[in-house]
Formats: C-alpha cells, sequence, structure tokens
C-alpha cells in the first residue's frame, strides 16, 4: 500500500558500524512501501519497515530489561512510534543507538501496540537503517 508520503519517501542506506555494510536487494522493495511513523499504528500486527526521525533516543538503564527507546513520529512524548531496543541485543549496535537522535532511520520488523502508540522491537541492527528522507 502506498501513500502520498511512501511515494515521496527516498531512503539511502549508509554503511556505518551501527548498520549493516551493504543493504540487500530487497531493501528498495521495503522502502517503497515504508510506513510513516505516524500512521504506523493503522498497521499494527503486520510486518513492515517504520521511516522517519528519531526525535528523542533513551537508554531506560533503570528499567526492568534495560531497554533502548527510540521515539519517531513526532516530539516525545507525544510521539506515535517507538522502536525498542531490549537490553540483550544492546551490545549489538556499535555506536550506541542513542546516537541515532536526531536522524532519519528506517525500522524492519512485525508493528506491534504499546498502549496508544504502535512500536517495533529490534533485536539486531540489521532491522535499523539510516535513512534520508526527501
Amino acid at each position: 500500500m502506498k501513500t502520498a508520503f511512501a511515494v515521496t519517501l527516498s531512503v539511502a542506506v549508509v554503511g556505518a558500524a551501527l548498520l549493516l555494510p551493504a543493504a540487500p536487494a530487497s531493501s528498495q522493495s521495503q522502502v517503497d512501501n515504508a510506513i510513516p511513523a505516524d500512521m504506523a499504528t493503522r498497521f499494527t500486527g503486520k510486518s513492515g519497515t517504520v521511516c522517519g526521525k528519531v526525535g528523542k533516543a533513551r537508554y531506560a538503564e533503570n528499567t526492568e530489561g534495560t531497554p533502548t527507546f527510540l521515539y519517531m513520529g513526532g516530539s516525545f512524548p507525544r510521539h506515535t512510534f517507538t522502536a525498542r531496543i531490549p537490553g540483550d541485543a544492546r551490545a549489538k549496535f556499535k555506536p550506541a543507538p542513542e546516537e541515532l537522535e536526531g536522524k532519519d532511520v528506517c525500522v524492519i520488523g512485525t508493528i506491534e501496540r504499546d498502549s496508544s502508540r504502535a512500536e517495533i522491537v529490534v533485536n539486531s541492527p540489521s532491522n535499523l537503517k539510516l535513512a534520508t528522507i526527501r
């Protein structure tokens, strides 16, 4: 399903230590069907690629499971989408995921519901890509 936003969304995968050095061949088709972070709640229960700017990144080291949260789709705390990196997966991400704050990213996975927001649990750096959004 293409939205007006998805049609104007152009994503360039950037080779960085945090990300895969090269995008798989299917990356472009995932990008063509990208879901804007503020519309992700409409796709709960489906697999997809959600893209947007990380408005705030937070390592919740005093929270159960020590997750890292990447808040997208509006300003925290009124954001509409969260990428959650479980504490046991955090060490796989170099540099630390908080360094993505202010950057455009795409998150690949199953879109779940968390309260009134959408969320994807990110267990691998291959499911998180830097993006250029026009």
